[in-house]
């Protein structure tokens, strides 16, 4: 029995279906479930248009997602965006569901004339850097990334 991934533009009302999701990413990346949490973050991207996201489905059953954040390039003088999280279910691995997803945020982000769309992942994460390698992305090697940690108050 085949299955068939689609993969379309979120909308608040897939915030139900997004929500496991999303909480299963960053358990994923180490952290504690946290349902509610979630839930919470991706309602605040939406109803302050601070993220695009896509969701994938297998038939009619939600197995992954993206999210983009607009940006700017001031170099370029031009928009981009960065592809922050990338999580397809462990069940839906290797059916195409993450390449599409990719492609839909490329396609979503050229359409409004971005000149970039970037990402980053764990130096361990050897899956997803062949994925993102076999789809013709490009790893970065001019610039190193430093971070800042903001202390909790």
């Amino acid at each position: 029995m085949s299955t068939t991934i689609t993969v379309r533009q979120a909308v608040l009302s897939d915030l139900e279906a997004l929500a496991p999701l999303f909480d299963g990413y960053r358990q994923f990346y180490g952290r504690a479930s946290d349902l509610h949490a979630a839930t919470e973050f991706l309602s605040a991207r939406f109803n302050h248009d601070e993220s695009v996201l896509f969701i994938a489905y297998e038939d009619n059953k939600a197995v992954g997602f993206t999210q983009l954040y607009p940006s700017f390039s001031s170099v370029s003088l031009a928009r981009i965006f960065v592809l922050n999280d990338l999580f397809v279910d462990e069940h839906a691995r290797r059916k195409g569901a993450a390449s599409k997803l990719m492609a839909a945020s490329v396609d979503y982000a050229s359409s409004l004339g971005a000149v970039r769309v970037s990402l980053s992942t764990a130096t361990t994460n050897e899956a997803a850097q062949r994925l993102y390698q076999d789809a013709g992305w490009q790893r970065d090697e001019l610039f190193f990334v430093y971070h800042f940690a903001i202390p909790s108050t």
